[in-house]
């Protein structure tokens, strides 16, 4: 189908509700997992949630390092309060620990922001990074940057990423990863999938060669004429192709494809999988396949729809998706999924459960069929 200029937002829109809704109606679900049984080898809360040390919580991220397991994500008493800062957990001796709060949200301004959307990283040749967002919201949000040489004990004091005039005029602050993990390309540059929220959502990359201090930008790679699109997150492909998965505004998750290891990307264009306006995260496994996590619901309609289910499904091609796993499925929030295979080869998965905790699931590969 082609698109005119005039009219071509509202006949995609369309086009991917239709999607959307088909893609619900014809997939038969796994019932929820039970941890212990099939692929879920485990399901447990980082922090209970009586006691807990924020009201509130949201947006994880994880990491492996060499001493094991590091989670963080943003907690205060409601996303964007002044209060919000930026929490982490390691996981030692099989257990998490206590979480702490690592960043606050003060740079010595007259105010405090609240923070957001952490992102772990760790490079091959450097310290562990946490990338966060400060600000009062995501238009008009900076990126800020802390590091730690002892696995997440101890942290940097923070510092911003800078501009770029690049970005779009009405914030060209540098953000880093925005929600989901960056890829370290064969020459050691960083390349972070990343988006803006001012004159529509779009999709851009930004780069750094020297662990944050300079960066490069790309993009944005659309004009959300079809698609508002943000948070993508990279999968790799056995022929050297690249594919973000992104969330957007029109019902689906949407992708588009790189054949130069990121330095161009093609056409933003529909997938089958449904998106409620929520985040999503990927990762390309071991053996060559991916799998995306994911609410496969639409916004609004009957239960399940929203945030109110959960799910993984897995890809030879990264075009055709099978559900395999259905995490959640409650008449509440569980949303904003970070994923990583570890060393062993198991899947960890963060979430946040209710806004109230974050979860961390592991699933076995070889089960998810």
């Amino acid at each position: 189908m082609k698109y005119s200029a005039a009219g071509s937002f509202v006949h995609a829109t369309a086009l991917s509700l239709f999607l959307a809704l088909q893609a619900n109606a014809d997939v038969q679900f796994p019932n929820p997992a039970k941890p212990g049984t099939g692929p879920v080898v485990s399901a447990e809360l980082i922090y209970q949630l009586e006691g807990r040390q924020t009201p509130q919580c949201h947006a994880s991220t994880i990491v492996e390092t060499s001493t094991g397991l590091v989670t963080a994500w943003f907690g205060g008493t409601r996303e964007s309060d002044s209060d919000v800062g930026i929490w982490v957990s390691r996981h030692v001796d099989g257990s998490w620990s206590k979480p702490v709060e690592v960043a606050d949200g003060s740079e010595g301004e007259n105010q405090e922001y609240a923070c957001w959307n952490p992102v772990l990283f760790r490079p091959t040749d450097g310290p562990l990074m946490l990338f966060y967002k400060v600000g009062v919201n995501p238009r008009l949000w900076w990126g800020a940057l802390m590091t730690s040489d002892d696995n997440g004990k101890t942290w940097s004091k923070t510092r911003r990423l800078g501009t770029n005039s690049a970005l779009p005029k009405a914030n060209q602050n540098l953000l880093g990863p925005v929600k989901n993990k960056p890829l370290q390309m064969k020459d050691g540059s960083i390349l972070c999938p990343t988006s803006t929220e001012n004159d529509g959502w779009k999709v851009h990359f930004e780069v750094t060669r020297d662990l944050g201090k300079t960066w490069e930008v790309i993009g944005p790679i659309h004009d959300a004429s079809r698609f508002n699109a943000i948070q993508p997150s990279i999968l790799m492909h056995a022929d050297g192709r690249l594919q973000i998965l992104c969330r957007s505004q029109e019902s689906v998750v949407v992708q588009s494809w790189s054949k130069d290891e990121g330095r161009t990307w093609g056409d933003v264009t529909a997938t089958e999988l449904p998106n409620p306006n929520a985040g999503t995260d990927a990762v390309t496994l071991a053996d060559g396949r991916h799998l995306i996590v994911y609410n496969h619901t639409v916004r609004r309609g009957s239960f399940p729809s929203g945030r109110a289910m959960l799910n993984v499904a897995i890809s030879t091609d990264g075009k055709s998706w099978k559900p395999v796993v259905t995490l959640e499925k409650n008449k509440s929030e569980f949303s904003y999924p970070a994923v990583i295979q570890a060393s062993d080869r198991k899947i960890h998965i963060t979430y946040t459960f209710k806004r109230q905790s974050v979860k961390h699931a592991v699933l076995d590969p070889t089960l998810l069929k």
